[in-house]
């Protein structure tokens, strides 16, 4: 069976697990004080090229989001994102469990804009009893998308400038950075992201590691008792350097974007054998998610011999389906996808 339904099915790029049992036996400190994530917080600082940021290691995205909202947020605010955004699908309401309220606005492919951000804003703080309504308080968005699609130079600057002229945080999720700036006419670095907004994360578990997400607040004063908030929200992880090594093993030599342009260049050659063989692409992904459109009879043959990941029920009686490639993907596995279709 081969399997595609997502980018974290495997454990963990072998490089990272030879590290982890290299120093098992090592005793450091625990809750990140050690010197592992002491020099993995240098490289963040170094490949971001931000060296005042402040940088945490929490275990996964949705603590991170849950935690990064809470932390940026008063307690009558709430955080503007696409309507298809994470927080506002698949996370279990984690946001508004913490007090806060996801304001959702359209998006195209998964994609906001800076003009439908001023609009939000200019419509709520020219409501005479805004004051009774719950308050934009930080832009999120993710990046790539929830529909593998990615933001250019331009756009984000554009959304950067919104926020600055209302005093928002802007905010990244990056739980697939990696294939965003390795994605097919990608014009962002992650230098380019440290300068346009004021906190984002580097995913690791989605990229090649056991767990683990890499937090850079680029405005240091913002990351005023986040420590504290890590804590509360169950994200503080006691043997903290486990984060620390991995984030070293990724970032040190490069690893971490080797291991996006792998799953991006298998997941383009299925992409083109797709489109070569006449199949409907429900959205034209540069990334290593690619979303292709099925019949019953399709689906239902390719399920015998491949996993992958429902995403859409269309109102034809059709499905679009997920097909994500990762670090640890075989060009003979695309192959023999291929020979299938």
């Amino acid at each position: 069976m081969l399997h595609f339904d997502s980018d974290y099915m495997a454990g963990a790029h072998p490089a990272i697990l030879e590290k982890l049992a290299e120093t098992n036996f090592e005793q450091t400190p625990g809750y990140g004080t050690d010197a592992h994530c002491e020099r993995a917080r240098e490289l963040v600082r170094s490949v971001c090229e931000c060296p005042e940021a402040e940088v945490f290691f929490l275990v996964g995205g949705t603590q991170t989001n849950a935690t990064i909202i809470d932390a940026l947020l008063h307690r009558t605010q709430g955080a503007i994102s696409a309507d298809t955004g994470h927080i506002a699908t698949h996370e279990a309401g984690a946001i508004e469990a913490g007090g806060h309220k996801v304001l959702a606005i359209p998006h195209t492919l998964g994609k906001i804009d800076a003009e439908g951000v001023r609009s939000y804003c200019a419509w709520f703080f020219g409501d005479a009893n805004h004051e009774h309504m719950v308050e934009p308080g930080v832009v999120y968005l993710s990046y790539p998308t929830e529909y593998g699609t990615i933001y250019t130079k331009d756009e984000l600057g554009a959304i950067a400038s919104v926020c600055r002229e209302y005093h928002l945080p802007l905010f990244i999720d990056g739980a697939r950075m990696g294939y965003g700036l390795a994605a097919e006419g990608a014009d962002l670095t992650l230098p380019d992201i440290a300068r346009l907004c004021d906190v984002f994360y580097i995913g690791g578990t989605k990229v090649g590691a056991l767990f683990g997400e890499a937090v850079v607040f680029t405005k240091p004063d913002l990351a005023n008792r986040f420590f504290t908030l890590m804590k509360q929200h169950g994200a503080l992880l006691a043997k903290g350097r486990l984060l620390g090594i991995q984030f070293e093993t990724l970032l040190e030599n490069g690893l971490y974007l080797d291991i996006a342009h792998h799953a991006v260049n298998l997941a383009m050659k299925l992409k083109a054998a797709f489109i070569e063989k006449g199949y409907e692409l429900a959205i034209d992904s540069p990334t290593n998610q690619q979303f292709v459109v099925l019949d019953d009879q399709t689906k239902a043959r390719l399920s015998e011999h491949a996993t992958f990941g429902f995403w859409e029920a269309l109102d034809d009686g059709r499905t679009v389906v997920r097909f994500a490639t990762s670090w640890d993907t075989r060009e003979e596995a695309i192959d023999e996808l291929i020979g299938l279709l």
